[in-house]
């Protein structure tokens, strides 16, 4: 079908004439009349008929007109959500991170991006630091955001946004609890180890390297930092954690902390992106977000 033929003739049906169809549109009168029999001649069917000095729409006419509407009113809707993708007020933004970032960063970012995009979906898979890469590099996220300073991979980009200092956390009632400790002492403890591929674990094993020390024996070993701190606090167990995931649990007298004279150790928290790659204009506005001074976040 000739869509400007109709459209043409959905101007006419709405002026009611052929001349205010003409002014409307800015065409001559015979280009609109020579449109609309056209149309007529390709749906083999009667679309106007003359009404005094005027003209007035056949049934058949009436019809095509309402068909028109719809399909012309379809047209600004795609057109509107089209806009709307370009502009990053639609569509879907994924984010991989860790457990640090996913339980006390992303939440209150996420929430400033919602009250500007939302309409825009917001998927947020929680992984150890291996795998949010991975997602990462496979196009499965157009983010991550990764505590423990991670090396990126080759054509992966980091922003440090911020260090966060590692503590050593204990039952509260704990021998150690709120003393100094030497790391040696320490880590003849049962320790409550993360999963393999986590960074805090790679961190803690790190430390001992570079001490000379026996790694701690992994009394219990879990796949996240939530069910970790949830071993400590039921009373076994060291764990060795960012600050930031277990502040209000020390706070609260739930843990405690162990002070490590020769350990000044840091959690970097980054944000990493896939190099020369134009980010999506949803990942864009909340890299903007995360990428506040603190106070403001």
């Amino acid at each position: 079908m000739n869509l400007h033929a109709l459209s043409v003739f959905r101007a006419v049906a709405h002026g009611g004439s052929v001349t205010r169809a003409a002014e409307a549109l800015r065409i001559s009168q015979p280009a609109v009349t020579a449109q609309i029999r056209n149309l007529e001649n390709e749906l083999g069917l009667s679309l106007i008929a003359p009404k005094g000095r005027g003209i007035g729409l056949t049934e058949a006419g009436e019809w095509v007109a309402a068909q028109a509407d719809r399909l012309f009113s379809l047209e600004t809707e795609v057109e509107r959500l089209i806009a709307d993708y370009k502009e990053g007020r639609t569509g879907k933004l994924r984010i991989a991170a860790t457990y640090l970032p996913a339980n006390f960063l992303l939440p209150g970012w996420i929430a400033a991006f919602k009250s500007d995009y939302p309409d825009v979906r917001v998927i947020l898979h929680t992984a150890n630091t291996r795998q949010a890469m991975e997602r990462l590099m496979r196009y499965e996220a157009d983010l991550a955001v990764i505590g423990g300073g991670a090396e990126p991979e080759p054509g992966i980009a980091r922003r440090v946004l911020f260090e966060d200092p590692m503590w050593f956390v204990v039952p509260r009632g704990h021998r150690l609890a709120d003393r100094e400790s030497s790391l040696a002492e320490i880590l003849r403890e049962p320790f409550v180890m993360r999963e393999e591929g986590s960074r805090t674990r790679e961190m803690l094993l790190a430390l001992c390297r570079t001490a000379n020390l026996k790694p701690p024996a992994a009394a219990v070993e879990w796949d996240g930092m939530n069910e970790a701190v949830r071993a400590v606090k039921a009373g076994y167990g060291v764990i060795f954690a960012s600050a930031a995931e277990v502040r209000e649990d020390v706070q609260r007298g739930d843990v405690a902390r162990v002070f490590v004279r020769e350990v000044e150790a840091v959690n970097p928290i980054a944000v990493y992106t896939r190099e020369q790659e134009t980010l999506s204009k949803p990942a864009e506005a909340l890299m903007n977000i995360i990428m506040r001074p603190r106070e403001e976040s």
